[in-house]
């Protein structure tokens, strides 16, 4: 999986082309910790006087990097991915490298961290399933389609509080096998060059 990065990340993040590369190291440091505890403007401030650069552009330059931080280790992406994925940067292979570095050494500290954030999204808790069918019956002359009934349990978190939720889903083996092969084929052609070239171009 490819990360589209927008115009307005894309041109946060050039600001790492201007500084070296132990300050991009600092900047990742400074994310990470901002992402454990918030931001402070305190920090942008000292950075940006040591810089001699405006204070906004330190602050867009973290934010930049938290944003890509955050959602290549929510993804999950691969080494190859993020490397595609920060083409569009148009940085050189060292600060590319440098960045690759920062997220293979703290994408799983940046998961949980938000895994421990408040979210009012369901998340998956367990999925229960029941194949019924109907072995004979003198009334049915046609063949008997089994059905699958899959009970999804979902959790949300409100206010400290945990509620569960539940969705009741029926369907046929053939179908969920087509959904099974399309999202496999979905999945399969996200990992060409082909769709790598076109994610790439996409703003």
């Amino acid at each position: 999986m490819l990360l589209v990065l927008s115009e307005e990340h894309k041109e946060h993040l050039s600001f790492l082309q201007k500084v070296d590369s132990a300050v991009v190291g600092e900047f990742g440091r400074i994310a990470l910790e901002f992402l454990r505890r918030g931001t402070s403007s305190k920090i942008y401030e000292g950075a940006a006087r040591k810089l001699c650069v405006p204070v906004e552009m330190v602050q867009h330059g973290v934010e930049g990097l938290m944003f890509l931080m955050t959602e290549s280790s929510k993804h999950m992406i691969s080494e190859v991915d993020f490397l595609d994925s920060v083409l569009v940067l148009g940085f050189g292979e060292e600060l590319n490298q440098i960045l690759l570095q920062l997220y293979q050494q703290h994408h799983r500290q940046i998961r949980s961290i938000l895994s421990q954030l408040p979210s009012n999204l369901p998340a998956y808790h367990n999925l229960e399933w029941r194949l019924d069918v109907q072995l004979a019956s003198r009334s049915l002359r046609q063949q008997v389609v089994p059905m699958l009934t899959m009970r999804l349990l979902l959790t949300r978190s409100c206010d400290g509080r945990s509620d569960c939720s539940s969705r009741v889903l029926h369907t046929d083996p053939s179908t969920l096998l087509h959904l099974i092969s399309t999202l496999e084929a979905a999945l399969a052609g996200m990992k060409t060059s082909h769709a790598r070239r076109i994610l790439r171009n996409i703003k």
